[in-house]
């Protein structure tokens, strides 16, 4: 399984009155933890969007354990969590500076054709993607590859 690693800077700008990150600022850094796994598989998503194919979200949740601050690096961990030729879950840990686990998450996508939303095969269309996110993704417990 491939674990994909983006550290942030913690801006001011994405804290709350409380002096923390403001909770939707962590579903945005789940944003940049695809994008970097998409990277890292060898892939862009930029250049699927020029094909006319998105990626909305399904379904998305996060679990809040531990406030990050301003001048903190968060270290955002994400992985395939699911996958199937059609659909995707990525996990995901977003840890503080002390290496203990901020927010953990997971959202759920399908690709879809940009113009009408009708969905399409990722296995089909994008025959590298596929092989890649099957090779990447997380194994059942105790499964050989």
């Amino acid at each position: 399984m491939l674990i994909s690693t983006k550290e942030i800077e913690v801006r001011y700008a994405e804290t709350d009155q409380m002096g923390v990150v403001y909770h939707a600022n962590y579903l945005v850094w789940m944003e940049l933890g695809r994008t970097q796994i998409i990277k890292d598989l060898g892939f862009s998503y930029a250049e699927m969007e020029k094909d006319g194919i998105i990626s909305p979200v399904l379904d998305i949740l996060a679990s809040y354990k531990k406030p990050l601050r301003y001048g903190q690096t968060a270290t955002i961990k994400t992985w395939i969590e699911e996958y199937d030729g059609f659909r995707v879950s990525y996990g995901y840990e977003i840890f503080n500076d002390e290496g203990e686990i901020a927010v953990t998450g997971l959202s759920k996508h399908v690709c879809v054709k940009k113009d009408n939303f009708r969905p399409i095969s990722i296995k089909k269309k994008y025959p590298d993607w596929h092989e890649a996110y099957e090779k990447a993704k997380k194994q059942p417990e105790g499964a050989v590859r």
